[in-house]
Order: structure tokens, then sequence, then C-alpha cells
């Protein structure tokens, strides 16, 4: 196993070069004066400012040295101080955020994450066992249930049912609410007396014994949490189920079940395990997707993630956003799937030997 997971550590800087090229690549698509305006607060509007900035951040220079300049920085060759690289952490100043773009990027992934990760416990939870039971009772009523259930949920568009939940559960019912937080516990959360550890709202809540913020942080996530697991259920209920019924039909269970082999035996050691490997990439592939923001679900339900930051710059045609969001989004999905690969490897030993 140490040898299959260090030949995936090597592996991922070269896919995070790749990523970086493609990212570089996208931004030559603007010449000089359009990116010049990208590195400053306010546009110029002279013509000698425009051709100032080209030189200091080297925007005229040949490719590879803006390459050079846009990963680990240039030298100012006016105040001597470096400049830029995304090495260095620097990914450019937000104009719709007001901040620059690494600090949006860190103060945005706390809403995100505590979204995922709620969102996670009933598409993971509920998607595998229903496709378990599913698979386990083919063309019974069960199956026939969840197969209608799978192709409603995959068939509905994420703003059609974002929006029926807010007519239901906000516009007549008044139950829940889009946001974060009410605006009475957002005021307590600011307060010196409350501690924001981890800036998850439910996670502090707990941490500093305050109940009523945690239900109503809990509140607001329901809406959002639904409309992400009921499209991701249906994904993952017809790849478990359809991977469980290929399992079953394996030689190995049959010679499982002639030897006497109870059958909670049979589906717990022979059929669940190597059905479980399409099933672990989905929900890596999943929970990458969930933490670099669901864009269409985060603008509707005014949720402040990553996704309601990438939708309100492309609004604004704030490209630097723009950019650092796709690099963000790059490194989640690498490592999110070189731990998929070690999963593999614990579900199924003979991987690592391929």
């Amino acid at each position: 196993m140490t040898t299959f997971i260090i030949r995936r550590l090597l592996i991922m800087p070269i896919t995070l070069l790749g990523v970086t090229f493609l990212i570089f690549a996208m931004l030559q698509i603007l010449g000089p004066v359009e990116r010049s305006a990208l590195y400053v607060r306010d546009v110029p509007k002279t013509e000698h400012q425009i051709n100032a900035i080209i030189q200091r951040y080297g925007l005229a220079d040949p490719i590879h040295l803006q390459y050079w300049y846009w990963m680990v920085g240039r030298t100012d060759p006016q105040t001597g101080e470096t400049i830029g690289g995304i090495l260095r952490g620097d990914l450019g100043f937000s104009r719709t955020g007001r901040e620059p773009v690494t600090e949006m990027l860190k103060r945005r992934f706390p809403a995100t994450l505590e979204l995922a990760l709620w969102a996670m416990i009933p598409i993971v939870g509920g998607g595998i066992w229903m496709g378990m039971k599913a698979a386990l009772n083919h063309n019974k009523p069960i199956d026939q249930a969840a197969r209608v259930f799978a192709t409603l949920g995959w068939s509905i568009p994420t703003f059609v049912l974002a929006l029926m939940l807010l007519l239901i559960f906000y516009a007549r019912l008044d139950w829940l609410q889009p946001g974060r937080l009410s605006t009475q516990f957002m005021l307590e959360v600011g307060r010196p007396g409350f501690t924001q550890y981890t800036n998850m709202m439910t996670v502090d809540a707990l941490l500093n014994l305050r109940f009523d913020i945690f239900w109503d942080a809990l509140k607001h996530l329901i809406m959002p949490v639904i409309t992400l697991a009921v499209i991701q259920w249906a994904l993952l209920l017809r790849v478990t189920r359809s991977s469980m019924l290929e399992a079953m039909r394996q030689d190995y269970v049959r010679t499982a079940r002639s030897k006497g082999l109870k059958e909670r035996m049979v589906i717990n050691r022979h059929i669940r395990r190597n059905a479980l490997i399409p099933v672990v990439t989905i929900a890596g592939a999943t929970l990458a997707g969930l933490m670099n923001g669901a864009v269409v679900t985060e603008t509707i339900y005014n949720y402040p993630g990553l996704g309601k930051m990438a939708a309100d710059a492309a609004v604004a045609l704030d490209v630097l956003t723009l950019l650092g969001f796709a690099l963000f989004n790059g490194i989640l999905f690498i490592g999110a799937y070189l731990i998929v690969d070690i999963l593999y490897v614990v579900i199924d030993p003979r991987i690592r030997l391929s």
C-alpha cells in the first residue's frame, strides 16, 4: 500500500502543474491592456497608467516569463518588492469582495464545507442504503419505487427544486428561511462572548454551548441540504444498484452460496465490498464538488459560500476571483481523487498490484 500511495503522491505535483497551465492559458485570452485592469483596485484612466501597470507586472514579457511571474512572483523594478505569485498565496484582488482573493476564499470556504458535510450525511447514507435495498429486491416493488425516485430526482433541475422548496417552506409556511443565520443570531455571533473556532456555525454553536444558535443554523441548512441531496441521491442510488447487481452475478458469489454460507455473510463479505469501488468514486467526486461550492443552490438560498462568491464574480466579470475559484476547484478535486485511490486499496487489496 505504501508504494501505491507514494506513486499517487508523486503524480499530484504534475497534475497540479497541468491545472495551473490551463488556468494561465485562460488568462492569456485577454491582452496585456485588458489584463492590466485585473491587477489594480481602480481601473486606470490614462494610457501612461496602463503602460506602468503592464511594465510593473511584466504583462508584455514572453509567455514563459509571465507564467513564472504568475507562479512565484516578480520583483518590482522600482520598489524592489516581490509582487504576485500564487505560490505565495497572492491570487490578486477581488473587486466583488473588495479584498484579496485568497482572504475571500478562506472566509467563504467554512460555510461551503459546513453545507457539504451536512449534505453528505443523507447523500451517502440514503443513496447507498436505497441502492442496496433496490438491488437486493431486484424487480420487486421496492426496486421499482427506487428506480422511479432516481429518475425523478435526476430529472428535476436544481433551481426548480430549490424554488419549489422556497415557495412551500418559506413563502407559504414560513418554517424555514434562506441565508445562513437569522438576523438576531447573526448579531449574537458577532459579539465578543461568542468564539468562532471553525467559522462553521453549527460546530461553533455547539462548542459555545449555544443550542439556540445551533438550531437556527441547522434550520437554515435544511433546504439547501435537501436540494443537494435529492439530485445526488438519485445518482448514487443508480450507481450502487447497478454495482450491486453486477457483483451479485459474479462466479465467486455463486460459489460462496454453494458452499452453504449464510446470505447475510455473502452480502457483507462478497457482494457489498466489491460493489463499493464505483460508489466510492462517485461519493469522493460528490464531496469535492460540494466543497467547491454548489453555485446554483447557494445563489438561490443566498448562502454565503464559495458558490455564491463565484456567481457574484461571474455577474461582475471579476476574472481574478473566478480564476482563483477555478484553481481552488482543481486542488480540491485532485486531493479528493487521491483519497479515493487510497480507499480503493483499502476496499480491494488487489488494486495495489495494478
